[in-house]
């Protein structure tokens, strides 16, 4: 008999992959084990750099896992939850299961790989296996390459390569065997208390409902709309615009291999656009595998000369929604009240602050850092960087938006803009983007006068402007 058949338990980690269907690693642990558990550590090296007990990302986790744990109670067993360091708890926990190996889907941030290598050494020492699978992207580290065999550092050639190089095998289903878990007697007496309390958090209410169902019903509703998202996915005050997946993503409730099947599902330009929109993230994953500096510096390492002069109180104002731009203030407070914000105000309100306040991307990268529900290392810090002109395949630094016009274009009717700016509801169309500009007569009758109910703007566009491009033609 070979030593692979003798194999008879395996834990499943599941870290950023919160789900059981269409799961790599626990879909191969349960075609070589006959029992195994699936187990979900609350890592308390992460908890503990987090700032707020009401953390919107840890009621998104725990409310997802009482989903897996539901699912998993149906065929006989249980989720087994701990929380401490991994390095101590993994190889604590496969010890006292007497597993003989632990799979787990890879991650690319530089922390889990630090963690996990480490793991894998204590591991080894106990004769233990551990097997990492490809999960959270199509494509990972260097198979994309250029011809000189060079990660890519510009998207289009990268895309273009993705595309040639995507096969149908690159994104089918892993489909796990669930008749091939652990039964919940044997996991329940190693499994910790892991309520919100327990762990030191509280409970806070999320804009969308988590868990791996509530992500096939929400990606079954995107599918209605997916042949509009090329045009849609632009107006932030159209509902349907865009999928709404980006938290279920990030949190790896559904897979990205599911997503890849409903955008190769259609060949409307909607599903085209919105195909590449996840040939992006992998794009950004693969920048962070391949250059983790750029969670330190700028990837134009020579835009770390620039000494940004906006101010920590012009910063405040911008993190608070209280500018004067409208739709800079109205992205703003919507991302507060939620976590979320639209794709097209991300790059507004992040061009706004590096470019019209002059304020360093890195603070702002920071603010969302915290609080953003599907929070990304990779996508947030690509995200700030192709918008403040520093990272890879960036915005040229004299593509500046203008927050008013971007606002006519991508809310002409001001219909986001009166949503979460109830003070200039009453404003016509015409001054909605810019209220400063309205006649102190059209100001009393829409009730709000400009510098009382609503702030004067805190800078000039146009002087911001020129201000923005004489500090990136300094740098030498």
């Amino acid at each position: 008999m070979s030593r692979q058949a003798q194999r008879k338990r395996a834990l499943c980690w599941i870290r950023r992959d919160l789900r059981l269907s269409d799961h790599r690693a626990l879909a191969e642990a349960t075609k070589a084990y006959n029992d195994v558990a699936v187990v979900f550590i609350f890592d308390t090296n992460i908890l503990k750099r987090l700032k707020d007990e009401n953390d919107r990302r840890v009621t998104f986790i725990h409310q997802s896992l009482v989903d897996i744990d539901e699912q998993l109670r149906k065929k006989g067993s249980t989720l087994l939850v701990s929380h401490g360091d991994p390095c101590i708890e993994i190889p604590r926990i496969s010890k006292q299961l007497q597993c003989e190996a632990v799979y787990y889907n890879r991650d690319y941030e530089p922390y889990a790989k630090k963690r996990d290598a480490a793991i894998q050494a204590k591991l080894k020492n106990n004769s233990v296996d551990f097997r990492s699978f490809k999960d959270q992207v199509i494509f990972e580290g260097k198979e994309i390459v250029t011809k000189a065999g060079k990660p890519y550092q510009v998207f289009t050639p990268y895309k273009n390569a993705w595309l040639r190089q995507l096969e149908s095998q690159d994104y089918k289903e892993h489909r796990p065997n669930l008749k091939h878990l652990m039964s919940a007697r044997e996991i329940k007496p190693l499994s910790r208390p892991w309520s919100l309390k327990k762990l030191g958090f509280k409970e806070n209410t999320l804009w969308l409902q988590a868990g791996e169902r509530a992500a096939r019903k929400r990606l079954h509703s995107f599918a209605k709309h997916i042949s509009r998202y090329a045009d849609a996915r632009n107006f932030p005050a159209v509902e349907s615009g865009t999928s709404g997946l980006s938290v279920h993503s990030r949190f790896g409730t559904t897979s990205i291999r599911e997503l890849v099947r409903l955008a190769k599902s259609s060949r409307s330009n909607g599903s085209q656009t919105w195909l590449s929109e996840l040939i992006w993230r992998d794009f950004y994953q693969m920048i962070l595998d391949q250059f983790p500096e750029v969670t330190q510096e700028s990837f134009q390492s020579k835009y770390d000369q620039i000494e940004w002069p906006g101010s920590r109180a012009l910063f405040n104002k911008w993190c608070r929604g209280e500018t004067g731009y409208p739709i800079v203030d109205a992205a703003m407070r919507h991302f507060n009240a939620t976590g979320w914000m639209h794709n097209r105000l991300r790059m507004i309100v992040a061009s706004f602050l590096v470019k019209d306040l002059l304020v360093n991307w890195r603070w702002g990268e920071a603010y969302f850092a915290r609080y953003l529900l599907d929070y990304d290392l990779a996508a947030n810090n690509g995200g700030w960087q192709w918008c403040a002109s520093t990272g890879c395949d960036a915005q040229p630094y004299f593509r500046i938006f203008n927050p008013v016009s971007q606002s006519k274009k991508y809310d002409p009717r001001g219909a986001f803009i009166r949503q979460h700016l109830p003070e200039l509801s009453n404003f016509p169309d015409r001054y909605i983007h810019f209220p400063a500009e309205a006649p102190i007569k059209v100001q009393n009758d829409a009730g709000c006068v400009v510098g009382k109910q609503y702030p004067q703007p805190v800078v000039v566009h146009s002087v911001q402007r020129q201000r923005a491009l004489k500090l990136f033609k300094g740098v030498r």
